[in-house]
């Protein structure tokens, strides 16, 4: 069988970091069950796809946790590049029902390319060929916000995107793998994003194998996000490591390596 694989096409997170590009800002990449997935496709995803030899028209799906620009940002290029165009009907785009509506981010002309578009809902599963989607929560951000869990015939992971903190993220999420983004070093009462004490707490109560933090602000890119993972190990007993541009994670062996 193939590796599943995670590449990084970009960590960086809020709007600051990603209109100075201080950090790229592509989501992710995902070779999973033989299935490609791009999630969260934010500004340069397809420019840093390309930049690392990943071919969009062999995508499966196209993922959007939610329409905020540092997500979305690429995501009507990815469906075209997905479906060479629009002239090859193909891969599924997954995204929440007010990224379609009302002020949407996905162009209606593009909507016929893909071979059909699923609305997230909150405890739902979908699936990708083998591979098995659920997004258990909807979280506490200002538009329709769903972390995921990926199940395939290896491995279940999970990844807690976008959030102000609330007890429910401690129990909704499971797997060897977690991967969080993390905007903040410290709380803010008027922001919706995760700090390292939401972190944490998070951490401790999933105790995951392998802890990954990405979607790095401004304060976190201050603070060195490799030695913030560092700090976080210690205190948690669990593995972290600070994700960088390019990272390949290796899901068999949870083992990170670079494409840069």
């Amino acid at each position: 069988m193939e590796t599943d694989r995670i590449i990084f096409l970009g960590t960086a997170g809020a709007r600051i970091m990603v209109s100075k590009q201080l950090l790229a800002s592509g989501g992710a990449w995902m070779e999973l069950a033989g299935q490609k997935i791009v999630v969260d496709p934010g500004p340069g995803s397809l420019v840093q796809a390309i930049k690392r030899k990943l071919d969009p028209s062999k995508l499966a799906a196209i993922v959007l946790s939610h329409k905020h620009l540092d997500h979305s940002g690429d995501i009507n290029i990815m469906i075209e590049a997905m479906t060479q165009g629009g002239y090859t009907k193909r891969g599924v785009v997954f995204a929440p029902a007010d990224a379609l509506e009302g002020d949407p981010v996905i162009l209606r002309y593009l909507r016929y390319f893909p071979e059909h578009i699923e609305t997230l809902t909150e405890g739902k599963t979908y699936t990708i060929g083998d591979v098995r989607m659920e997004t258990p929560l909807c979280h506490v951000h200002p538009v329709d916000t769903y972390g995921l869990i990926f199940q395939t015939p290896k491995h279940t992971f999970s990844w807690i995107v976008d959030s102000r903190f609330f007890e429910g993220l401690k129990t909704a999420y499971r797997g060897e793998l977690l991967i969080i983004n993390i905007v903040r070093l410290e709380p803010h009462d008027y922001i919706d994003h995760l700090s390292v004490r939401d972190a944490e707490e998070i951490i401790s109560s999933i105790r995951p194998k392998l802890t990954v933090l990405t979607h790095f602000g401004m304060t976190m890119w201050q603070a060195k996000p490799w030695e913030v993972a560092a700090g976080m190990s210690a205190h948690t007993g669990v593995k972290v490591i600070a994700a960088r541009d390019g990272m390949v994670l290796d899901l068999d062996n949870l083992s990170p390596d670079s494409q840069d």
